[in-house]
């Protein structure tokens, strides 16, 4: 966890997701970081256990449990929010799901949920921050994608469809808000250690894509965002050079999806190995 800096003090920094993975950590960090945390999620009863340690480390909280998928609920958290603390000056846009599926047999609901919850819900809580942001003349926001956002591999298509959609989104926003003093940063990280991905990748049908030994630290994130934010940077990947290698790989997309599909069925193969012994 990033320690404390002076750059983050007394800040307000709303954090969506916040009650797992990437967004419980950074929540946590800003707390250290001497910030004021607002977290949003949808699970009351696990926001109220990182509240709780957030407080421990002298930070003001704001619980604000709710559905980035619902427009109201994600007004409500920014009016809440403003209302206990005046202003928004950080929000990271972290909300996530991914449900395995090869494309060819992708159950529509499936995709939905995704689209839903990783472009639909990111962009409600950047109209949010926007319209406040705006109003108060200054503001940062940090969209927390994914490497899988620049390059489809299966058996994660969906998520990949949802995370190149954020990427858009974002591009998009930054062209928009030139010459004002609003930040928008774009964190890409790849599979990181998380609930998320651990359950994602047991699954019992398309479980095993990757070996989960080779999966980064949340912390690595957490750092990501706060020199994006730090420093002001548009884009940042995790680690540093992955997304310069998928651009190379783009030169040459036919032999990518082969390499691709080479190491997917190694990885199953690997993890069907890994699952037998136990």
């Amino acid at each position: 966890m990033p320690s404390p800096t002076l750059a983050f003090r007394d800040r307000t920094v709303l954090v969506t997701g916040a009650s797992s993975g990437i967004g419980r950590e950074t929540a946590l960090a800003f707390a250290a970081a001497g910030a004021n945390v607002v977290m949003v999620a949808r699970r009351p009863k696990a926001l109220a256990e990182v509240a709780a340690r957030a407080r421990k480390l002298g930070a003001k909280v704001l619980v604000a449990p709710a559905d980035v998928t619902r427009q109201p609920e994600v007004a409500a958290c920014f009016r809440k929010a403003v209302k206990r603390f005046g202003s928004i000056d950080v929000v990271v846009n972290n909300a996530g799901v991914l449900i395995p599926s090869e494309v060819a047999t992708m159950r529509g609901a499936d995709l939905q949920a995704m689209l839903d919850v990783n472009l639909f819900g990111a962009l409600y809580v950047m109209q949010q921050a926007v319209k406040l942001m705006r109003a108060q003349g200054r503001g940062h926001i940090v969209n927390v994608a994914s490497l899988a956002g620049r390059r489809g591999f299966s058996p994660v298509g969906g998520y990949c469809a949802s995370k190149f959609g954020l990427i858009g989104l974002t591009e998009a926003l930054r062209t928009e808000l030139v010459g004002e003093r609003i930040h928008v940063s774009i964190v890409l990280p790849g599979v990181v250690d998380t609930p998320m991905a651990s359950s994602a990748n047991q699954d019992s049908e398309h479980g095993g894509y990757w070996p989960q030994a080779l999966n980064m630290p949340p912390s690595w994130v957490v750092w990501s965002i706060f020199l994006a934010i730090r420093f002001r940077l548009t884009e940042i990947a995790v680690p540093p050079g992955s997304a310069l290698l998928e651009k190379l790989g783009a030169l040459a997309p036919g032999t990518t999806d082969t390499l691709l599909r080479w190491a997917s069925d190694a990885a199953k193969r690997v993890g069907r190995a890994a699952s037998s012994t136990r």
